[in-house]
């Protein structure tokens, strides 16, 4: 079913929700004679997608931003009250604000116009300082024209965003990754693939990413205890076959670590993967 612009139902049943709530909360202030009660009224941008709820809080500009939490229809239903008007009159204009400068930011970005897309990607923080895609944008026009100052500020709040590492922003991820890797940000680099690895610990990609940084650092030995990792979770992953094919061609596998390297070559024909001992 399509998605609502707010909490709605259509004529074949129940729609998902999506929209502005607000809950309430008593508190208490003073002592004694001078006790009086206040209400505290906070909003939140609530999403379903199926059976799971999100419920995130807005910001001053009032837009979604901030860490999401799962809440249930029965928490829903029981907590929250409907703002539709307040969504439709004042949080979605400004949502669609910051969309079409994230959307201009990647357009001009993409011709190579970084000057205009840093403008339309501020525009976009100054609404949401946390919006992922305004960040990734922003630190690859920076690193793309060799900032790397302005650059490492950007990394050091992505590291913090947990929704950095989420899948819908994987595309945005690689390419940031690869560029810090380029711009020889290289411990920047491997604290960005270790954070991911904490979120995603089964992910052959990161492991093979990483060892690629330890190679530019010159730790040969971490670099193939890496590229093993990933070839005990996919024993068949192309690039850190050829990646090791390399290391040995160039003689550049340290003597410890050959055996190791052989039997994940060998275990590759087979599509079985390598036994773990073999990844320090």
């Amino acid at each position: 079913m399509a998605t609502q612009p707010h909490n709605a139902q259509d004529s074949h049943g129940k729609a998902d929700v999506r929209g502005v709530f607000s809950t309430q909360e008593v508190r208490r202030v003073g002592t004694g004679t001078t006790t009086r009660k206040t209400v505290q009224k906070t909003f939140w941008f609530i999403e379903q997608n199926g059976k799971d709820i999100d419920c995130q809080p807005l910001n001053t500009n009032y837009i979604p931003s901030g860490p999401k939490r799962k809440i249930t229809m029965d928490e829903l239903i029981a907590k929250f009250s409907p703002e539709p008007e307040f969504y439709l009159n004042s949080v979605f204009p400004k949502m669609q604000e910051m969309q079409r400068n994230v959307d201009n930011g990647d357009t001009h970005r993409e011709k190579g116009e970084n000057f205009a897309a840093e403008y339309e990607y501020s525009r976009a923080l100054k609404i949401d300082e946390e919006n992922v895609r305004a960040n990734f944008g922003i630190g690859l026009t920076y690193l793309e024209r060799g900032d790397n100052a302005k650059a490492q500020d950007i990394f050091q709040r992505l590291v913090k965003l947990e929704a950095t590492f989420e899948p819908e922003h994987k595309h945005l991820f690689n390419e940031f990754g690869i560029n810090l890797r380029k711009s020889k940000m290289l411990q920047e680099s491997l604290e960005y693939y270790n954070r991911a690895l904490e979120l995603s610990p089964n992910d052959e990609n990161l492991y093979m990413n990483i060892a690629r940084v330890l190679l530019e650092l010159k730790d040969i030995s971490q670099c193939v205890d890496y590229l093993l990792k990933a070839l005990e979770l996919a024993p068949r992953h192309e690039t850190s076959l050829k990646f090791l094919a390399w290391l040995i061609q160039k003689q550049l596998v340290p003597a410890d670590k050959l055996e190791g390297v052989r039997t994940a070559l060998k275990m590759a024909q087979n599509g079985a993967a390598p036994k773990p001992k073999a990844a320090g």
